[in-house]
């Protein structure tokens, strides 16, 4: 049964990249090919290619030279084709090799063309023969980016949690309170823009900065119209498997709804900052987008010259790059990030969605960006999300709601709909910069300053993440606030592990330290203790946020710094201990304690997607426990369904026995979030469990997105 209380967008996954080693042996290949670049000649010839993006395609036939600045062949044409042509003339196989100059882009490069395709080795002797010539700067492959939005299955959930929930938002009301983000440009440098009623009004004049025609779809090549004309894709269209085909994004439309959708109008959602404008620029189209194009929507975006196009009328102080590709950052990309930040834009990028360290995708890596991992509602780190030491600060990604349009090829009418990616958390953090720099006013902040303040008023996260996404999530109302100087949110709380002593604790008078200690269900006799020869330490316990001397469920304020808090039955979740100097202290332990319960949680936190109609199983596995199960289990569930009616639940025991949970009950109601108590007394502890999902009608998808039992 399908719902009518919303339009979703539905994408299919390919693979954003491909990755073929070279064989072993193809390595006496390329040197036997190739002339003798031993010494330090050969160093400086291999220093001006970038042969890293040359896993990112199976074949290439763009690439981007730059000849030095005062060379002939930087001001001649004939000088120019006649240094390609002798470095065509040394790749073999198949008809003669030709480069075609195609033309020049905002940072002095030429994009090249070759007659033919090309495999990686032969691309690799082609590129080392262009760089032979002492005239050429760099030479790089003119690689294909694709958007990183990462598709899933549409489901239903609150709307724009992102901004709000205390776990997982960015604070953006308070933030409001201070700005929305009047007279700020955004540019949003992506698949290009449809008509949407709740973003018209917010869009300005933009650029179809796409200079192949075939790519963009609209029967020419550059021109002022960046209307997103659809990046579907049929078999074998992009190089891809037969069988492979996908549907139109429309990726920039969400991107530039999350930034500014319109607010207070009455009808559909709001952006973070929706009095910012948005300038949008087309270059992603039919399969990607080149780097030369997006180097140009860069430099034109941010007030730069591009040679064809016009002057951009409203130069945009935040760039938005929700897109990404393979290998380390080019010169192209470089020099027109640097180029933009001089002008004073801040550009900020994806972090990617191949689960992998950010340090390996562009632009990701490139110099001069504010990198943005994506997290889940929970707050933790989304399971796409790159990571590693190269990201800035991380924001929501997964499962965010905004503006879509609903054609499955070219642009129909605009609706609204869930995407998911590091293409969803950037542009959070554009929206963000969008109210700092409104807030900023007639002093605006260099994007050095606006990273530094990003990281240094992020918010703590709640758990440890599985891996590094920067220093913490996105804070919007902290952001906002520290651009006029205003109070900076407490200090991060260290966690505590059960029973564990943190020693050396020290403080001056009225400083304080904030701890956190996750308590499991079932748990009793929390205690927090400080312990210490010198000094006045005073305590305060809360549970959910950081305690102070005002907000507290517990407190000790004895006169030394030996005290104690006891709660004797704990809620399940995180309590904040706040220590306070009365008087300077040093050396001080800190101990968080609860004896936990005997009973133990299993639970299977992975996506299992529901056929419609059909069946699904999610298996746990228990091990290693004595006994049977008890007759008050705890079954928690967090089934994402448009339509509840139209499943079944069950748990399967180890021994088979069938326990129903929901029957096809709650009509269109969407989802099923809660906990059963359930009768297992007698079953087996230790085997598989099972909880099974069957959808008997046709017309709404859904999945299994984590549950647990407790016995």
């Amino acid at each position: 049964m399908q719902s009518t209380t919303h339009t979703t967008a539905r994408h299919s996954l390919r693979p954003m990249l491909r990755h073929t080693a070279l064989a072993i042996a193809t390595a006496g290949l390329i040197a036997a090919a190739l002339p003798a670049m031993a010494g330090p000649a050969g160093n400086a010839t291999a220093a001006r290619i970038n042969l890293s993006s040359l896993q990112s395609q199976e074949s290439h036939d763009r690439f981007i030279v730059k000849y030095r600045t005062g060379s002939t062949a930087s001001s001649s044409a004939s000088a120019l084709q006649g240094s390609l042509a002798r470095a065509a003339g040394s790749v073999a196989g198949g008809s003669p090799l030709t480069l075609q100059r195609l033309r020049r882009i905002g940072t002095g490069a030429d994009v090249v063309r070759s007659n033919r395709k090309l495999d990686r080795l032969q691309a690799e002797i082609l590129m080392r023969q262009i760089a032979a010539d002492p005239n050429v700067e760099y030479v790089e492959v003119d690689q294909l980016m694709r958007p990183t939005w990462s598709p899933n299955d549409p489901y239903y959930a609150t709307q724009q949690w992102h901004y709000f929930e205390g776990t997982g938002g960015i604070k953006a009301p308070q933030a409001w309170d201070m700005t929305q983000g009047s007279g700020v440009v955004v540019a949003v440098i992506d698949t290009g823009i449809t008509s949407h009623a709740d973003l018209n009004a917010n869009i300005l004049p933009g650029y179809d900065m796409i200079a192949d025609a075939g790519k963009a779809r609209d029967g020419n090549g550059r021109d002022n119209n960046p209307l997103d004309q659809g990046d579907w894709y049929r078999n074998y269209e992009c190089g891809t498997n037969a069988g492979e085909w996908g549907n139109s994004s429309f990726h920039g439309t969400h991107v530039a709804g999350t930034i500014a959708a319109v607010s207070n109008n009455g009808i559909g959602v709001t952006g973070v900052a929706p009095q910012a404008k948005i300038v949008p620029v087309r270059v992603l189209g039919t399969c990607g987008g080149w780097v030369s194009d997006i180097a140009d929507g860069i430099i034109w975006a941010s007030g730069g010259s591009v040679s064809g196009a016009p002057a951009n009328a409203n130069p945009a102080k935040v760039l938005n790059l929700s897109l990404g590709g393979y290998g380390s950052c080019s010169s192209t990309y470089q020099n027109a990030i640097n180029g933009a930040v001089s002008r004073g834009s801040t550009v900020v990028v994806a972090a990617g969605n191949n689960n992998a360290d950010a340090s390996n995708y562009n632009p990701a890596n490139c110099a001069n960006v504010v990198t943005v991992a994506s997290t889940t509602r929970e707050a933790y780190r989304s399971g796409f999300s790159n990571y590693g030491n190269l990201i800035d600060i991380a924001a929501p990604g997964s499962s965010i709601y905004s503006t879509i349009n609903t054609g499955s090829t070219v642009p129909a009418a605009g609706g609204y709909g869930w995407m998911s990616g590091t293409s969803m958390a950037t542009p959070h953090v554009a929206g963000v910069i969008a109210l700092m720099q409104s807030r900023a006013g007639a002093t605006p902040r260099t994007p050095a300053q606006i990273e530094a303040l990003l990281k240094s008023t992020s918010r703590a996260f709640p758990y440890t993440p599985d891996r590094v996404i920067g220093p913490g999530m996105l804070n919007a109302q902290a952001a906002v606030n520290a651009i006029t100087g205003g109070t900076t949110p407490p200090p991060t709380a260290t966690v505590l592990t059960n029973g564990v002593t943190r020693s050396g604790a020290w403080a001056s008078l009225n400083y304080e330290l904030h701890y956190s200690l996750v308590v499991p269900a079932g748990a009793s006799n929390l205690t927090f203790t400080t312990a210490g020869a010198n000094g006045d330490a005073d305590i305060f316990v809360k549970y959910g946020g950081l305690a102070s001397p005002t907000s507290f469920v517990c407190k000790a304020d004895g006169p030394s710094s030996n005290e104690t808090c006891t709660i004797a039955a704990p809620q399940a979740g995180t309590y904040y201990l706040l220590v306070k100097a009365y008087a300077a202290f040093s050396d001080l332990s800190v101990t968080g304690r609860y004896t936990a319960s005997s009973r133990l949680t299993y639970s299977n936190a992975g996506d299992y997607q529901i056929p419609d109609p059909g069946t699904v199983l999610s298996p746990i596995t228990v091990s290693g426990r004595s006994g049977t199960a008890p007759s008050n289990a705890t079954v928690s569930l967090d089934i994402r369904h448009p339509y509840r009616g139209d499943f079944t639940v069950d748990l399967i025991a180890p021994d088979n026995t069938v326990v129903n949970l929901h029957n096809y009950a709650g009509g269109s109601t969407d989802n099923l979030i809660g906990s059963y108590t359930v009768n297992l007394a007698g079953k087996p502890l230790n085997g598989n469990w099972y909880l099974r999902v069957h959808d008997a009608y046709a017309g709404d998808y859904g999945y299994i997105n984590s549950w647990s039992v407790n016995f």
